[in-house]
């Protein structure tokens, strides 16, 4: 009656485990037998600290493999082992409950008729009979000794996912409807595992909180196991609530940079007022947004208020700084060590546009840039303009050239368009005959459109799909002699998985696997096929700038030849670049497995390709091949090839960091 209100209620509500019975109720026993807590008086003197408990008992588990880590990791019994005061008698209540524990335990792996068999130790009575005669008793108590036949294991029969609330009725949701049961049917026909069903209802709800309904929830789900016949039928039954849409931006934390901006890159991303709710559009803004340079971090989300039926959108930027300096240092099979300073301004004064500066020295190249880039419009295009001074060096010629460029660009989430001028010129000096190549340096301006497009599954480490690229030119040689020419160029990049799909991981005791039907990834790996060509359609007398002709040979273009070393060879035994380029690159990435399946570390075999010519008719590839390790990091493959080119016949390495196309 002198209990205090918010005791009661906290008593009253507090959940009871029905599982702890009677284990809990050993250590509750064995903990009432334990000394009195010390006294204020006693603390004031240094204890001397007790040593470490003795295991009061040994457990022998006998179980097949595939169980016994599992059950030894999460049996109750091994909770007590150490407990200092444990005696006889406990210990043997706690064995009578131990069988009911190790059911329980298999049933989370899918076996529901085990035989279990728990001996305890062969002293344990007369020991129990000691310690009620002695009051206690500190010798050990002996070995308990389990025997585990786990049985046959249920198998899932169906997988059977109904739907309430909006869902189930709205014509625009049946695609979303048919993606959730589909994924949770990969379950089907594998073992039962309460880890896997929990992660297939988690995966279940995901789905369906990520479009149009985030105020979804699991109403009810069933697991009915029919032990005889070892099958598990499966039943989520999921409440959709109403559908909401996107509302109004609200942007929080713009300060050095216009709002606008950060407004229409939301926007760009698909993220509209009036549009329905979609958790990838709002991660694909967020991207958008740290690509964008001008934020070192930016949260998009929705608020959680869901009393309407649009939800607004809230962003929160951390933005970067207005300026940046990068000094760098690297290096390539291909180029050597490298230098750098790269300087951006992200807002300069009186345009707003961003201004990217680099000055860079390689063992070959040596480049000074600049690239100034407009804010993007409400359609995502952006003005850019730049310029460069570029030397390169290959065998005995020097380059040295330089670029100015105008124009417009578009970076999609799909594609990328810019159209621009070009003013290009080159000289070459040959360091063998201390002469330049022509009389004069070659230059030349040309009007300009690029478009790409990138259909892969993975933008990092892609296992489908396929990326094209196009670029057209058309312009005047200047100088003495003004000529029009046109200068094309396209490549193509495409994955094949080879294969039926790879079954799902081998399940380990206790632990959920990846089940995705959306999963690509096969045991026999995937094809890459790379095709590459470029024209140059001219007079033979137009001086074009070399810059605007075409070298191939390096790490990411033919295998087993160095940077640049693929083009027109001279009498002298230099290469100058050409009017016409091919390029062809076949490779079989294939995953090397381990004890614990398939690692990130796969193995390539390819063959590569390329030709370059002042006539089509000329063309004559030259070919690599060559194998090597490719790993799939988080941020990319990291690929190591040694190749062998079949003209030189001599032995490359090669070394390539990261997916980019």
């Amino acid at each position: 009656m002198l209990c205090p209100p918010a005791a009661r209620a906290q008593a009253v509500e507090a959940p009871v485990a029905p599982a702890a019975s009677a284990l809990q109720d050993a250590v509750d026993a064995a903990d009432a037998d334990a000394p009195e807590a010390p006294t204020s008086r006693d603390r004031t003197t240094p204890r001397t600290p007790r040593p470490p408990a003795e295991p009061r008992f040994e457990i022998d588990l006998q179980a097949p493999d595939e169980v016994r880590e599992f059950l030894l990791r999460h049996l109750e019994l091994q909770r007590f082992r150490l407990l200092r005061n444990l005696d006889a008698n406990e210990l043997t209540r706690l064995l009578a409950a131990a069988p009911a524990n190790l059911r329980e335990l298999l049933a989370t792996l899918g076996y529901f008729s085990p035989v279990v068999d728990v001996v305890g130790p062969p002293a344990l009575t007369e020991a129990a009979d000691a310690a009620a005669g002695n009051g206690s008793s500190a010798r050990p108590l002996g070995t308990v000794t389990i025997r585990v036949s786990p049985g046959p294991i249920t198998r899932v029969a169906s997988v059977n996912v109904s739907f309430v609330g909006d869902i189930a009725t709205a014509p625009e949701a049946s695609e979303q409807r048919d993606t959730i049961q589909r994924e949770a049917n990969v379950m089907q026909g594998l073992p039962f595992s309460q880890s896997d069903w929990d992660r297939t209802k988690d995966a279940a709800l995901r789905a369906l909180i990520a479009r149009r309904y985030p105020a979804g929830r699991v109403q009810n789900s069933l697991a009915d196991i029919d032990a005889d016949n070892r099958q598990a039928n499966l039943y989520i039954e999921l409440d959709s609530g109403r559908a909401f849409q996107m509302g109004e931006v609200v942007v929080e934390g713009a300060e050095r940079y216009d709002k606008v901006t950060v407004e229409r890159l939301v926007r760009l991303s698909g993220v509209v007022p009036g549009s329905d709710y979609d958790l990838a559009r709002l991660q694909a803004a967020q991207q958008r947004l740290i690509e964008s340079g001008y934020y070192d971090s930016a949260f998009v989300f929705v608020e959680p208020t869901l009393d309407g039926e649009s939800l607004p959108v809230k962003v929160q930027l951390r933005e970067s700084l207005r300026q940046k300096l990068v000094l760098g240092v690297g290096g390539s099979t291909d180029r050597g060590a490298r230098v750098s300073i790269e300087h951006t301004h992200h807002s300069v004064p009186g345009i707003g546009w961003r201004a990217v500066s680099a000055f860079k020295v390689e063992r070959v190249d040596q480049l000074v840039s600049t690239d100034w880039s407009s804010p993007p419009s409400n359609d995502g295009w952006r003005w850019i303009a730049g310029g460069r001074l570029l030397q390169e060096q290959d065998d005995f010629n020097i380059t040295t050239s330089q670029r100015l460029r105008a124009g417009q660009s578009q970076d999609g989430i799909e594609y990328d368009r810019s159209f621009y001028l070009q003013y290009d010129r080159a000289s070459v000096f040959n360091a063998a005959t201390q002469t330049l190549r022509t009389a004069e340096a070659n230059s030349s301006v040309t009007a300009n459109y690029a478009w790409t497009r990138r259909r892969f599954d993975d933008p990092i480490s892609p296992n489908s799909g396929y990326g094209l690229a196009v670029e057209l030119g058309v312009g005047y040689t200047l100088g003495t002699t003004r000529l029009p020419f046109t200068r094309t160029q396209a490549r193509w990049l495409g994955y094949w998985p080879l294969g039926d799909r790879s079954p799902p991981p081998e399940a380990k005791a206790g632990e959920a696997r990846e089940l995705k039907v959306s999963n690509t990834r096969t045991n026999q790996g995937r094809l890459a096929l790379r095709v590459e060509g470029g024209a140059v359609l001219a007079k033979r007398s137009a001086a074009i700038p070399d810059t605007q002709l075409f070298l191939t040979g390096g790490d990411a273009t033919v295998r087993g030849y160095g940077l640049r070393d693929i083009g027109v060879r001279q009498a002298d035994g230099s290469v100058l670049p050409g009017r016409y380029k091919g390029v062809v690159s076949l490779e079989w990435q294939r995953p090397i497995f381990n004890a614990n399946g398939r690692s990130p570390v796969e193995s390539v075999l390819f063959i590569d390709g390329g030709a370059v010519a002042d006539r089509a008719g000329d063309l004559k590839p030259l070919w690599g091949v060559g194998t090597g390790v490719r790993y799939n990091s988080p941020v990319g493959p990291l690929q190591l090839d040694l190749a062998y080119g079949l003209e030189t016949r001599r032995l490359r390495l090669h070394l390539n960091v990261g997916f980019t196309f």
